[in-house]
């Protein structure tokens, strides 16, 4: 059984040279934003949910990249609108959401 139902990792990485990354698109903001709703709904913690930020996923040209474990499911996002569908969808229903997957 894992330590998690699911642990949420957010790329953060930041390009100093400035080729495209997911820091240029808030990645730490809306990794904060999910983070909150998830503690809002008693849902983030030990045997629940964990939101992290991770470096760079390698995935920079489909970015900003969220990955969700342990169901190895790709996003990526444009707004909170689209952070709030993963938690409802995914993350309380186990639906992945199909159309921000990648």
């Amino acid at each position: 059984m894992p330590h998690y139902q699911h642990h949420v990792f957010f790329c953060c990485n930041q390009r100093e040279d400035g080729q495209a990354c997911c820091a240029q698109h808030d990645a730490r903001g809306q990794r904060d934003y999910m983070k909150k709703r998830l503690k809002e709904l008693g849902l983030h913690g030990e045997g629940q949910m964990r939101v992290n930020i991770a470096g760079c996923l390698g995935r920079c040209s489909e970015g900003p990249v969220v990955v969700v474990y342990p169901d190895e499911t790709w996003y990526t996002y444009v707004d909170q609108e689209d952070i709030d569908e993963i938690i409802d969808s995914h993350l309380l229903n186990n639906k992945p959401v199909e159309r921000l997957k990648i």
